[in-house]
């Protein structure tokens, strides 16, 4: 049985590391701090574990270094949702949710798609949710059609060159 508690034990501090992620994307919204400076804040005391810390870091770094190609996929998923049109949260849970699924390679497709629509439903509710399930689902396509895992190499040159397009 340590194996099932293990993992119970890792998912939360996933679910976790993605919370913390999301409000420091959120919070950063306001313009007051950057996303980084609220993540470093919420981490500071040390109580969060390092497996937490890590996933929360990299997805704010994941959308924060490619907030502008991960707003355009988000326009080009969901056209009639303009992303500056989108409540806070749900700009929010969209960018972090893109921020794990094509910057944190680590982490199955399938899995962050799961975890990002039940924070959804949390965070904003239904119709968050099924807008969040539509967009994941309709990038994580394109991406497992393009042949390229989100986060390589090769991924991120296509970003690149679709962004000059």
């Amino acid at each position: 049985m340590p194996n099932a508690r293990s993992s119970r034990g890792d998912h939360r501090a996933e679910r976790e590391g993605r919370r913390l992620a999301l409000t420091a994307i959120f919070e950063a919204d306001f313009g007051q701090r950057t996303a980084a400076t609220v993540l470093e804040r919420e981490l500071a005391d040390g109580s969060v574990p390092e497996r937490t810390a890590v996933l929360a870091r990299a997805i704010v770094h994941g959308v924060v270094g490619h907030r502008d190609a991960i707003d355009e996929r988000i326009e080009r998923a969901a056209p009639v949702y303009p992303v500056v049109g989108l409540a806070r949260i749900d700009r929010a849970l969209l960018r972090s949710a893109l921020g794990e699924l094509l910057h944190c390679p680590a982490t199955p497709a399938r899995v962050a798609i799961s975890e990002w629509v039940e924070l959804a439903r949390t965070y904003s509710g239904e119709p968050a949710r099924r807008l969040l399930n539509g967009v994941l689902g309709r990038i994580a396509t394109e991406v497992a059609e393009s042949g390229r895992e989100p986060g390589s190499n090769e991924h991120r040159a296509a970003q690149r060159r679709d962004r000059r397009e």
